[in-house]
């Protein structure tokens, strides 16, 4: 079983600075990208870490099927780790415009 980055519940969203990502792992968005279909709470993995001209994540949404939903860059306050306190639950796409 993997080992998750903890944080002390509540959180209000976004990585503290001393967190570290790695390439692979699961992250939470913090924030709501309607116009990606993405909203607060959903399910990334990260696929690539840029560090120049700032840190930022490039984190992959995937479909049931494993399809991909969204590929989007996002920064450390957009994104936040798993907490043992999170539950993980689905949702319907439907339309956001």
């Amino acid at each position: 079983m993997r080992n998750w980055l903890q944080l002390n519940p509540p959180h209000d969203g976004g990585l503290d600075m001393n967190e570290s990502l790695t390439l692979l792992d699961t992250v939470i968005v913090a924030v709501d990208l309607p116009e990606h279909q993405v909203l607060a709470g959903d399910l990334g993995t990260i696929v690539e870490i840029y560090t120049k001209p700032t840190l930022a994540y490039e984190v992959e949404f995937v479909n049931p099927n494993g399809t991909t939903r969204a590929l989007l860059t996002l920064l450390p306050d957009q994104v936040r780790v798993l907490a043992e306190t999170d539950v993980i639950t689905t949702r319907s796409l439907v339309s956001m415009t």
